[in-house]
């Protein structure tokens, strides 16, 4: 039986901005006159092609990137980009455009490159994607109370949570998993999963360890804890504080007893 904890901390990130189709305009036909020959096609015309580069670019949420748009018309009439992302500074070249992008913070963001050439308009697009790696995976020493240990995993800053998966394994086997894909938030977040572990003779000495796994439509990244050993014999902080009490007793008796026993030593000593 596992419990899972999430904490959420303040980031505020924008939306993804939803893919779109490219926008094509077309000229009208000329019309000629009654036996006149037919007007020469501008050498405009001819088919061109557009392109983005980097078509796809991850970043750590925050970031920026810059982004390429270039194309093979001769004498472009205009270049626009589509985005939600936050525009920065603009460089243009013969037949290139590149734009900077700032502060990135939704998961997956689709970018579109436009440039008209002789009245025609064609596009490309590309995907910017931002997501971040755990800081840490801790996994908490086992504590064995009554027949069930307690296995406790912490995951912080990650982002986004919703693509991430909480694995339990001993030795080389899993013995739980749950996945976040519920929590739709778009905060950077600090994870918690609890584990109740039924104890088995078989168990003691076999090393557990907490994997923290982004699955990122097709990008795994992948983080792990350090493996802790499963005891014969785990102290509660409650039977902890228990056995100091009793042995800070038992030293206090012992002290007394020893006075004691000293001052009859020195006082049949006088005596004599």
């Amino acid at each position: 039986m596992g419990s899972l904890l999430l904490l959420l901390l303040p980031l505020l990130l924008s939306p993804s901005y939803p893919r779109g189709g490219s926008a094509r305009r077309r000229r009208g036909a000329r019309t000629q006159g009654l036996g006149g020959p037919s007007p020469a096609p501008p050498e405009t015309s001819a088919p061109f092609w557009v392109r983005i580069s980097p078509e796809f670019k991850a970043v750590p949420p925050g970031g920026s990137v810059w982004l390429n748009c270039s194309s093979s018309c001769p004498l472009p009439e205009g270049s626009s980009l589509r985005t939600e992302l936050r525009r920065g500074d603009t460089l243009s070249g013969p037949g290139w455009v590149s734009y900077q992008l700032l502060d990135v913070r939704a998961w997956s963001s689709d970018v579109h490159c436009f440039v008209t050439c002789a009245g025609e308009t064609r596009g490309a697009a590309a995907r910017i994607t931002a997501y971040k790696q755990p800081r840490s995976v801790i996994l908490e020493p086992p504590v064995l109370m009554g027949s069930e240990y307690t296995l406790r995993c912490h995951v912080t800053h990650v982002f986004p949570v919703g693509f991430l998966v909480v694995i339990l394994r001993r030795g080389g086997r899993v013995i739980y998993s749950e996945s976040l894909e519920r929590f739709t938030g778009r905060d950077l977040a600090n994870v918690t999963l609890t584990y109740a572990l039924r104890a088995r003779p078989s168990d003691f000495g076999q090393p557990v360890t907490c994997y923290a796994r982004l699955n990122l439509d097709g990008l795994v990244v992948l983080s792990s804890s350090a493996p802790m050993t499963l005891p014969v014999l785990a102290w509660s902080p409650a039977s902890k504080a228990l056995a100091s009490t009793s042995i800070a007793a038992l030293v206090g008796i012992l002290l007394v007893v020893g006075a004691l026993c000293l001052r009859k030593y020195l006082s049949m000593k006088s005596r004599a």
